[in-house]
């Protein structure tokens, strides 16, 4: 046996408890399945008979039952789920938990001051049904967008929630974006609605968001009304309103009851040139797969305290969220820096709040495991259970880490990927199945997902393409107004198969693992990031006149930035400084550039376009491969020396 795949790899195995306990042996047990691989075999097979036993098993509510499972008549492209059907996924998270088990916690936020707020379910059902009086007094309906700039907090999910509660569409950003960010998405969504916060606390210091929300909404060159936080309408220009006057007043209203298909979230994702993508998600849909997943891979239970360390503008947001509150689980929030005002903060919420189920990003991970066991060690984490995982690949070292210093080596870390288009995960793993360091398992559950090489020909034991060849009920209805991006972007590579972008392989003994973008979508910290982004804000300096943003491995954010710039004449540190300045104004100081090389040229093709990955490889120093589209490859050989 390859030593790889020894019995020394496994990381942790389930016992008996686990696999007797564990939601998915429930639901396989639902549908006469003998074993995991049985489970996931009909799930693939039969994805109606599947789907529909999911609904039951989690005890999702239709107000009027679907009268058809899936439909694909449009093609697999363009999947309706739960025909006939209406919801509210709002409604389903938290009115129903308001009613059946009123006093139980939903919602506890920290502040990095170490102020707590906790809400039950029946006191956050009345702030949402508030906060969607609110809206609707400002004009806010069925279809209407509302944008959230906010923090993880209470007002963040509220907000989340009371948008989605009066059937409007909620889009989510994240709370680090700059003006210009913040531009791109309130006009392409066309949000009548921004709500915001006076200030983010970061390390300490004020975050002025209620000022670049103002700032933003005035640059979108349309009519946005700014909802700010209590405190802050003195503050602000005329068209800010106070957060208290609009979102709570004394009236209260009933969840608006839509299609399954109804647009629910559009979350914005970047991808390898032009603008944003807005992926929209829809009510039924993304409510039963993403209870899926937070139910079956980290096995959340209502009596759950569940913690990820995410934003509300990153799919992970919404995606923990529903899915701990669907069973009615308590969700922690903390919305500060992980490591501030002290490196064992994270440790320190954890243990306060007896977190059992958290996730965190092999970044976080590399970054925390440098202060050493000993902080972890000082906290008590015996109410963990399960460890979540997402972002980027692990390395062993790190992933061992957790396991042993945080999870005591009693808890599977559920190593999870999908993406903002895919809603939810195409790979992770359950805790019924041995886990192998750094692996991420293999398929979810109801996803027909495979390995191809180039010519599109399924391959074991070797690094390709990871592909999904059926439907699933969290995929994106395609890109907001821009359906034929959507195609390119994912079905054009071969007919009636998604292709995802990430490289992956599965070993001889099934486990899945993955390697990376096969596009050149940047990944800064598991935060997927389009380079045409930073291009263009590097771009606004007046002395660069061209730009090329590539990721390059980096042993804390797994991915870094660096700028390849042509600026003619121009001081290199001088210009270092100014492009680094331009990007973190533009997007956010969590995409400042770690390194900016002033060279001659860039790697083009004939046509003119540049040619990232064959940049990113010279500057790597790795074999570009066939080069032979380059229609300068004299650049190739200038970057192979400039970065030293």
């Amino acid at each position: 046996m390859n030593p790889s795949h020894a019995e020394t790899d496994i990381a942790w195995k389930p016992d008996e408890e686990w696999l007797r306990t564990a939601n998915v042996s429930r639901l396989a047990r639902r549908v006469e399945a003998t074993d995991h691989e049985g489970l996931l075999a009909f799930s693939v097979a039969e994805p109606a008979a599947f789907w529909d036993a999911v609904v039951a098993d989690l005890e999702v509510e239709f107000e009027k039952p679907y009268d058809e499972i899936l439909d694909v008549s449009r093609g697999i492209e363009w999947p309706r789920w739960f025909s006939g059907g209406t919801l509210n996924l709002a409604a389903t998270c938290v009115a129903r938990h308001a009613s059946a088990r009123p006093t139980e916690t939903a919602l506890v936020e920290e502040g990095e001051d170490g102020e707590v707020v906790s809400l039950d379910y029946a006191a956050l059902h009345d702030r949402v049904a508030a906060a969607a009086a609110g809206l609707r007094a400002l004009g806010i309906g069925p279809g209407d967008r509302v944008g959230l700039f906010l923090p993880l907090g209470i007002d963040a999910v509220v907000g989340l929630y009371a948008t989605i509660y009066l059937g409007a569409v909620a889009v989510p950003m994240f709370s680090g974006f700059n003006v210009g960010a913040v531009v791109e998405r309130l006009d392409g969504a066309g949000c009548d609605v921004l709500l915001t916060a006076q200030f983010a606390s970061r390390r300490g210091r004020p975050v002025p968001m209620a000022e670049i929300a103002v700032a933003a909404a005035a640059a979108a060159g349309r009519e946005v009304t700014v909802v700010a936080r209590a405190g802050a309408a003195g503050e602000l220009e005329a068209t800010a309103l106070d957060w208290a006057t609009a979102l709570e007043g004394s009236e209260r209203v009933e969840p608006v009851m839509v299609a399954a298909e109804t647009p629910a979230l559009i979350m914005y994702t970047s991808g390898t040139t032009g603008r944003p993508k807005g992926s929209v998600h829809v009510h039924g849909g993304f409510l039963v797969k993403v209870g899926a997943e937070v139910g079956y891979h980290l096995d959340v239970k209502p009596y759950d305290v569940v913690q990820w360390t995410t934003d509300l503008g990153w799919i992970l947001g919404p995606w923990h969220l529903i899915g701990a509150h669907l069973p009615g689980a308590a969700v922690i929030l903390y919305p500060g820096a992980p490591d501030f005002p002290a490196p064992d903060r994270l440790w320190r919420v954890l243990a306060s709040h007896r977190v059992s189920v958290m996730g965190v990003s092999p970044t976080l991970v590399r970054a925390l495991s440098a202060h050493g066991p000993e902080l972890p060690a000082a906290h008590d984490l015996t109410a963990l259970r399960v460890l979540g995982s997402t972002g980027e690949p692990w390395d062993a070292s790190s992933y061992a880490w957790l396991a042993e210093h945080v999870g005591g080596g009693r808890c599977p870390i559920i190593n999870l990927s999908g993406g903002t288009e895919v809603g939810a995960c195409f790979l992770g793993q359950y805790p019924v199945e041995p886990t192998r360091s750094c692996s991420l398992g293999g398929p979810s559950l109801g996803m027909a997902v495979d390995v191809y090489d180039a010519d599109g020909h399924s391959v074991r034991g070797e690094m390709g393409e990871l592909v999904c060849t059926a439907p699933w009920p969290s995929q994106t209805r395609g890109f907001l107004d821009d359906p034929t991006r959507y195609m390119e972007a994912y079905w054009s590579r071969w007919p009636g198969v998604w292709a995802h972008g990430d490289w992956a392989s599965v070993d001889a003994d099934g486990f899945w693992f993955l390697h990376g973008r096969s596009d050149d979508t940047l990944k800064i910290a598991g935060k997927r990031l389009g380079p045409a982004e930073v291009e263009q804000a590097a771009l606004s300096v007046p002395t660069v006149t061209e730009c090329m943003a590539i990721g390059v491995p980096d042993e804390v954010k797994g991915e870094a930035i660096w700028c390849l710039a042509i600026a003619p004449e121009a001081d290199p540190e001088a210009i270092e400084a100014e492009v680094r300045a331009a990007v973190a104004t533009a997007l956010g100081p969590a995409f400042r550039p770690v390194r900016v090389l002033l060279v001659s040229d860039l790697p083009r093709t004939r046509s003119g376009k540049l040619v990232r990955r064959l940049g990113r490889d010279a500057v790597l120093g790795r074999d570009p491969g066939d080069a032979s589209g380059v229609a300068n490859p004299e650049a190739l050989r200038e970057l192979q020396g400039a970065a030293g």
